[in-house]
């Protein structure tokens, strides 16, 4: 069983509750932190040291029901002893850092195993500090707290990314996802119906993933086709691979781009407010097509193109074919 969780209830005092089947997610806005230890004066410490810094302390004494007690809290941040009950710290550990789901949240090494092949294995593990709990617990607030900070700045890139229209995802150099934004997340379980977050990419998409690792950070491109098959709900369509950079951990970003036929199309129309053949004729010009070319890809007159081409100047309020294509190549990448 769960040991009893702390929260901070609206008026301010402390309230202990028991941990059970009900979803123990606070409401309170303070970051959660969840303390992977057994009960001891020292845990009651930091509970408090936590409580008066601003943050929700929560507790979990065993090491076989930390999974399952990080799926009912989503916390900001795990504390964590070596010596757990069950399933020990490094093995959790190393779970967590393993499971894309988990792997965003920072975990930290409280514990009283100080040697210096202990201090290597808990940050080969995942761990993103390492501390003795001998230490003031004034040391540990600020430790929390600042790798807090750095999570909640490494949030904010992601969601920029959905932001942005660039749905993107973590890899590390044998293509094993090791995050996601949630867009991306959306992205990869609505084209491959048996996906989930906390399982292996699709093969095609790992193949992909695993060569543009081994080019490097930026400007890597791969192509996974989508025809129906590989348990894709695409029949006709590709799934453009894009590398952004790298993380310190070595992990490359890879945005994702469905293309399907038409859609750039589509999506020039509703974004310009363009007839389809205008969105067709602005999509030819961003290939750096000329209007004899247009004419032929179409099937239309030259003339019939220069005057779709006056009526996408006009509603694009721009007075060259170059201006227009650039804003159609902006639109294409959003």
């Amino acid at each position: 069983m769960s040991q009893a969780s702390t929260d901070r209830p609206s008026n301010g005092q402390t309230e202990r509750r028991t941990g059970g089947g009900t979803d123990e997610r606070t409401t309170s806005g303070l970051p959660r932190i969840l303390v992977a230890d057994t009960p001891s004066p020292s845990l009651r410490v930091l509970a408090d040291a936590l409580e008066h810094a601003g943050m929700t302390a929560m507790t979990e004494p065993n090491g076989n029901a930390m999974l399952d007690r990080l799926k009912a809290l989503s916390p900001d941040l795990v504390v964590m002893e070596v010596a757990l009950p069950g399933l020990g710290g490094f093995e959790v550990a190393s779970r967590i850092r393993h499971d894309p789901t988990f792997s965003h949240i920072p975990l930290i090494f409280r514990t009283e195993q100080m040697d210096t092949q202990d201090i290597l294995r808990g940050l080969a593990v995942g761990g993103v500090d390492y501390i003795s709990k001998s230490r003031p617990v004034e040391e540990m607030v600020a430790r929390i707290k600042t790798h807090l900070r750095m999570a909640i700045e490494a949030r904010t890139l992601r969601l920029a990314l959905d932001a942005c229209h660039r749905p993107t995802i973590g890899v590390t150099e044998d293509g094993c996802l090791s995050w996601y934004t949630p867009a991306a997340a959306s992205l990869l379980s609505g084209i491959f119906l048996s996906w989930q977050p906390n399982t292996p990419l699709p093969a095609a998409l790992r193949e992909v993933c695993t060569e543009l690792a081994k080019r490097g950070a930026f400007a890597g491109h791969g192509t996974v086709e989508l025809n129906g098959t590989m348990g894709s709900t695409i029949e006709d369509g590709s799934l453009e691979c894009l590398t952004t950079g790298a993380k310190a951990d070595g992990t490359i970003g890879v945005t994702l781009l469905l293309r399907r036929p038409g859609e750039e199309e589509r999506r020039l129309a509703a974004r310009h407010s363009l007839t389809t053949r205008e969105a067709q004729v602005l999509f030819w010009i961003s290939r750096g097509k000329s209007n004899r070319d247009i004419s032929e890809v179409l099937g239309i007159s030259y003339r019939t193109v220069n005057k779709h081409l006056e009526q996408i100047f006009a509603k694009l309020g721009v007075e060259n074919r170059a201006s227009a294509a650039a804003i159609a190549v902006k639109t294409s990448t959003e």
